[in-house]
């Protein structure tokens, strides 16, 4: 299974999310054809709700704690409740940060 798959299966195990994108960013970084190692997660949940930004990233990163210590070099965590999601993302989805090329250093 590859790591996109897994974030995947995890996450909707975990979240019942209304809404969850799991997008492979490492072509846009200096990562070999192929890598997964760099991802954007945007997922809504009512898990979210009355938690703040911190807690829901927490409860991700336990999801997927294997992934981030075994194969994902950067995590871009888009965390919304549902109302969040309606009211100002639902049509522009946000964008990652700039790499910073960690791994030309």
């Amino acid at each position: 299974m590859n790591i996109a798959t897994s974030i995947e299966q995890k996450l909707l195990s975990a979240f019942s999310p209304l809404h969850l994108d799991v997008v492979n960013e490492s072509h846009q970084h200096n990562v070999a054809p192929g890598s997964e190692s760099h991802f954007k997660v945007i997922i809504v949940s009512k898990n979210f709700e009355g938690e703040r930004l911190i807690k829901r990233h927490r409860a991700i990163n336990q999801v997927l704690a294997t992934e981030l210590s075994e194969h994902i070099h950067a995590l871009a965590l888009h965390t919304y409740t549902e109302k969040e999601w309606q009211d100002y993302y639902a049509d522009n989805i946000p964008l990652s940060p700039a790499c910073l090329g960690g791994s030309k250093r």
